[in-house]
């Protein structure tokens, strides 16, 4: 892997960390669904002018329908989830909760013929666990019946990410990143709309609810989603999953900085056997990462 995508990597795992405070704010303004739709609607706007500035052509109208499951895996499903999750838990847990996506991804990969199930990333699935339920018994939240439904929200959440990780990699395959990347989030505020506008609550919206929304359409969706695919592209499939183990850094750094959300020592253990549960499965090992360089 050469620096730059190192440095990608970097980047990506930083923003999307950031995403998850983003959601504690916008999340109880707008609801969970309304959210994602105007979520997936603002990247679409940006990714479809960039469309409009560079005369991409869109996919054809034939790979629409995989174009759609991938919105589901990816966006609309994740989304959806992460916001609900995201009025019960502080960031840093949701931010811990998707690095089990490669759990996931790896699982997905066995189940269509694409990665063989060893007994070791078996041991990692179960590690994973241990470490979710060390996170959720030993962090500052109270491991209540709403805490623990946010919880399973935050792991099934990152389980369409994992499963979506085959999809989308097959969208770099067959397209070019910006097309797919635009018609995703198209397909994606579409599935919403319905529901959004049933779903959309009494708003009361406040400037920094506002602020963050903007941020999650325009950059954590549409232009991360954007360069995501174009990294894929380039790298193999279980490099680009090794942002989601830098992830939790990030999380809960700006959900402490920004949100003043507690860091307690009983968070270390948890966190840990989660990030040791993605070395495991995936076979990722950031030494030979850094010596790759």
């Amino acid at each position: 892997m050469h620096a730059r995508h190192f440095a990608q990597l970097v980047f990506l795992s930083a923003v999307w960390g950031a995403s998850f405070p983003l959601i504690r704010i916008a999340a109880p303004a707008f609801g969970p669904v309304t959210m994602a739709c105007l979520r997936c609607a603002l990247a679409a706007a940006v990714l479809g002018l960039l469309m409009r500035i560079t005369r991409k052509a869109w996919p054809a109208r034939v790979h629409w329908r995989s174009i759609t499951v991938l919105a589901l895996l990816t966006l609309v499903a994740p989304f959806i989830l992460f916001n609900w999750a995201g009025l019960v838990l502080p960031a840093g847990y949701s931010a811990v909760l998707n690095a089990t996506a490669p759990l996931f991804g790896v699982l997905a990969g066995a189940v269509f013929g694409e990665e063989r199930l060893t007994m070791r990333r078996l041991a990692g699935c179960a590690v994973g666990l241990a470490g979710v339920a060390l996170l959720v018994r030993l962090g500052p939240v109270k491991p209540d019946w709403p805490v623990l439904l946010a919880v399973l929200a935050c792991i099934t959440a990152s389980a369409a990410y994992g499963f979506g990780a085959i999809f989308m990699k097959r969208a770099t395959m067959a397209h070019q990143p910006l097309p797919a990347s635009a018609a995703v989030h198209i397909a994606g505020a579409l599935v919403l709309l319905l529901p959004a506008a049933a779903a959309a609550p009494a708003m009361q919206v406040r400037t920094e609810a506002v602020i963050a929304l903007l941020v999650l359409g325009t950059l954590t969706s549409g232009f991360m989603y954007w360069i995501s695919m174009r990294l894929m592209r380039e790298i193999p499939a279980s490099a680009a999953t090794s942002s989601a183990f830098m992830i939790p850094m990030f999380g809960v750094t700006w959900g402490a900085l920004f949100l003043g959300e507690p860091v307690t020592a009983g968070m270390v253990p948890g966190v840990g056997l989660v990030l040791l549960a993605c070395a495991l499965v995936t076979g990722f090992n950031p030494l030979r990462l850094l010596r790759s360089r």
